[in-house]
């Protein structure tokens, strides 16, 4: 059994990969003074690198959970996500209302896919 560990550091991975499933963990934006749709393009921008690092890409998502801090911002997460989602390749998925680490993140992905 071997898991495959990317971008390790000292309290998470940001991928794991076993038996040809890519699970990533919560993305969240680098620039925190983005509005919701700047920061969903940049999370969703991250999502595609770790996908391509990983051996796959965002037709092979197989679940997808969003985190949201206000559900106001919905409307402006999911414009940004209709524009990136594969048609024809839309994942199931959950978006959650929560409170994130910090005030300033207002979205949070998490995606586990299969590997091409």
């Amino acid at each position: 059994m071997e898991i495959k560990r990317l971008h390790v550091g000292k309290r998470l991975s940001e991928v794991a990969i076993h038996n040809n499933t890519v699970y990533l963990a919560g993305q969240i934006p680098d620039d925190l003074s983005l509005d919701i749709n700047g920061q969903t393009r940049e999370v969703l921008a991250h999502i595609d690198r770790l996908l391509g690092e990983s051996g796959s890409d965002k037709t092979c998502i197989l679940s997808c959970q969003i985190y949201i801090k206000d559900m106001a911002d919905f409307p402006g997460m999911n414009e940004e996500w209709d524009a990136w989602v594969a048609q024809g390749h839309t994942p199931p998925r959950a978006t959650v209302e929560a409170k994130l680490y910090d005030p300033r993140v207002l979205v949070e992905i998490v995606v586990i896919a299969a590997q091409r």
